[in-house]
Order: structure tokens, then C-alpha cells, then sequence
């Protein structure tokens, strides 16, 4: 039995359900993806579709076919200007986490349901909650796109505070504690760690300092790149992670005197020439670093194994110990929104230095980072200039 309607067309099944099948703005028929119990809810169905096809709200059901899997590394590919670690990162998530439970599943089949049980399965894996919430959040991003494709109607990750990290607290290193890094710490690397502290700056982007990046009279750093190694061990050389990364840094005069030391002794000659490198005069690798150096410095200073990234962190909490206001820190760290993704606005020249200025205060008043000591060959070195 066929129903005669003005907009598509309702038919009982032999199983008594009743299907609904309508002509699409493309002039092709197309069946409603499931059946229904009563032939009052077909036409119900079909009065729904007619009026979304008026309103220009329609969206094809074939659409929604394509593979979760195909779909995502298209749409990686189609971002522009991501950054090489970014894009491994995304592929990493993808291939870990996400594909084993959405690669072959059409996207418009991906339902809230899922996504919640996708979720607490990884979670209860033990996968941790920081890479979980990258996850959700690439598979939040993606699937935004596929709503603006067209591909399916409303995103179905809806789970409150599903893309939140809580990372743990990070450690933040008294004076005393810097000054005994300080002291440990090998001669080549002495200005990296107080520039990393009292300079707020990441890891890539002080191996990725040149000398002419330096001003010792304005006392400044200027922060225009950085180096990015991929799992691979490929290095990189880019910009910085965002547009309020490029950067000018006032740094405190207390560690003039260290800088002033590493560039006449340790840095690469001519004005593009690395400020840090390697013994054998290569760019600096994290790795190697972190076991040949920072990990003896660490336990020659008494102190427990903290990653190098909590100089910056410590440099953040000294800042904002001297009255740098929020904007003024993330004018410091390069950082472009906060998390209440407040707009970027630069501090002054002036507020910059005196916000280093009271550092330096600080520091002066309770450890002094230029060594007393100095190897017999820069003695001598010294002495011949003195001659």
C-alpha cells in the first residue's frame, strides 16, 4: 500500500514497519535511514525533510558516508601552515587513539553515544587524561569541519570539559636552588640555564638564538625562531609557535656579566653564528642534552629530576612575583591567548625592563650566577688580554 502525498512517498513493509522515501533537491530519491513504527510517523518524518529542503538546511545522506579514517588524514593535510611537530602530533593521535575505534566508520555514524564510550574506554585503558583530551579535541576539530562540509548536521563531541587538560602542577626552583643549578652545571651551558630562567624562553628557541639576537647595552634577547627535533630526530628550524612568539625579551642585568662571558668564549663566530651549541659546534639536541648534562647537573646540585622546561615555568613565577600583570607574562612567554583566550597585547619597553629589573634585584641580593671559578685556559686567555 503506497500513500499518496504531495511530498514524497510512504509504503508498509511485509514486516508491518513502514518505510519513507523522498526526491532530493538533487533529484534523487533517497529512503529515511531507518523504519518506522506507525505510517503516522513516516509522514512526520517526511514533513521534517520537506521543511529542512525549504529552509536550504538539507544535507545529503550519502554525504556522511565517507571513512572516519580517509576523511581525518585529508583533513590534516588540508591545514595549512601547521607546524611539522604539530602535524606529527596530529597523525600520532590519529593512528593511537582515535583510528582504532572510528578509521572504518562512516562519519555521519559517528554518534554522541560513541563518543562518550570511545572516550572512557581509553581513559580506563590507562591512556593518560593530557593525550585523551588531544584526542577528543582533533576529533572535536575534524568533525567541525565535516558540519561545515555539509557532511552531517551537529558535531556529536558534546562532552562538558572533554578537551581539558589537567596537567599536574609543575615545580618552581628557589634562588638557591637556581644558583646551585647554576654552579653545576657545565661551562657551555651556564648561560643557556640562567638565560632559560631569567629569559622565560623554550628550549628551541634558545637553540635557536644567533648572536645578533643579543643585545647586551639594551640588555634584550630577541626570539624570531626555533628548532623543532621530530621523532624521527629530524631537526627543524621555523618560527616560533605562534605569531606572539616572535618576541623581545628584557632579561635581568644580573646575568650580563654570564652572557657576556659565553659570547666571547663559547658562542659561534660572526653574527648569525649559534649562541648555543653542542662541544663538536652543532646545534643543541634535547636528548643528548638532557642525559650527558642536565641529568648530572641535577644530581651534583642536590636536586630532584625536574625537566628543563621548569626553568621557564620558574621564570613565569618570578616575573609575576615582581608585578607583571597578566598580559605582561604572556607578552614575556610568547604566549598569544590565555584561557579565557583574552586578546594579546604587548607591555611597554619600559614595563618589560623594570619587570626584569626587579629579578635582578632579587637574584643579586641572594646568589651571584658568574662563576668565581674559571678554567685555566680561560685564565689565561684573560690574562693575554690583560697583556
Amino acid at each position: 500500500m503506497t500513500g499518496k502525498r504531495r511530498f514524497g512517498r510512504v509504503r508498509r513493509l511485509p514486516s508491518g514497519r513502514w518505510q519513507a522515501r523522498y526526491k532530493g533537491p538533487d533529484g534523487i530519491d533517497y529512503p529515511a535511514a531507518r523504519t518506522f513504527d506507525s505510517k503516522t510517523d513516516a509522514e512526520r518524518w517526511l514533513a521534517l525533510m520537506e521543511a529542512e529542503i525549504v529552509r536550504g538546511d538539507w544535507i545529503n545522506p550519502d554525504a556522511g558516508r565517507v571513512s572516519f579514517g580517509n576523511y581525518a588524514e585529508a583533513w590534516i593535510g588540508e591545514r595549512a601552515g601547521l607546524r611539522a611537530k604539530t602535524i606529527e602530533l596530529y597523525r600520532y593521535l590519529l593512528r593511537q587513539h582515535l583510528a582504532p575505534a572510528f578509521r572504518q566508520m562512516a562519519v555521519a555514524d559517528i554518534s554522541e553515544q560513541r563518543v562518550r564510550a570511545w572516550r572512557k574506554s581509553r581513559l580506563d585503558a590507562g591512556a593518560s587524561p593530557v593525550t585523551v583530551a588531544k584526542a577528543y579535541r582533533l576529533l572535536k576539530a575534524v568533525l567541525n569541519t565535516a558540519v561545515d562540509d555539509g557532511l552531517i548536521r551537529r558535531n556529536p563531541c558534546r562532552i562538558k570539559g572533554g578537551g581539558h587538560e589537567k596537567s599536574p602542577e609543575r615545580p618552581v626552583l628557589s634562588m638557591r636552588d637556581i644558583g646551585a643549578l647554576a654552579d653545576a652545571i657545565d661551562q657551555r651551558y651556564h648561560a643557556l640555564v640562567l638565560l632559560a630562567i631569567f629569559g622565560s624562553l623554550r628550549w628551541g628557541e634558545l637553540a635557536a638564538l644567533r648572536r645578533k639576537d643579543i643585545d647586551l647595552e639594551a640588555r634584550t634577547v630577541r626570539v624570531t625562531r626555533q628548532v623543532t627535533t621530530l621523532s624521527s630526530g629530524r631537526q627543524v628550524l621555523g618560527a616560533p609557535k605562534s605569531a606572539a612568539g616572535n618576541r623581545v625579551v628584557a632579561v635581568p642585568e644580573v646575568i650580563i656579566p654570564a652572557l657576556q662571558l659565553h659570547l666571547r668564549w663559547l658562542a659561534q663566530p660572526g653574527e648569525d653564528g649559534l649562541l648555543f651549541t653542542s662541544p663538536e659546534g652543532k646545534t643543541l639536541r634535547y636528548d643528548n642534552f638532557r642525559h650527558r648534562v642536565w641529568y648530572p647537573a641535577l644530581a651534583a646540585a642536590s636536586l630532584p629530576r625536574v625537566h628543563f622546561h621548569d626553568l621557564r615555568h620558574t621564570g613565569n613565577q618570578l616575573a609575576a612575583d615582581a608585578g607583571a600583570s597578566l598580559r605582561e607574562l604572556m607578552d614575556r612567554m610568547g604566549h598569544s591567548t590565555a584561557r579565557a583566550a583574552m586578546i594579546y597585547l604587548h607591555g611597554s619597553d619600559e614595563r618589560r625592563r623594570a619587570i626584569a629589573d626587579a629579578i635582578s634585584r632579587r637574584a643579586t641580593s641572594e646568589f651571584k650566577p658568574q662563576r668565581p671559578d674559571q678554567s685555566g685556559t680561560q685564565r689565561a686567555r684573560n690574562g693575554d688580554r690583560a697583556s
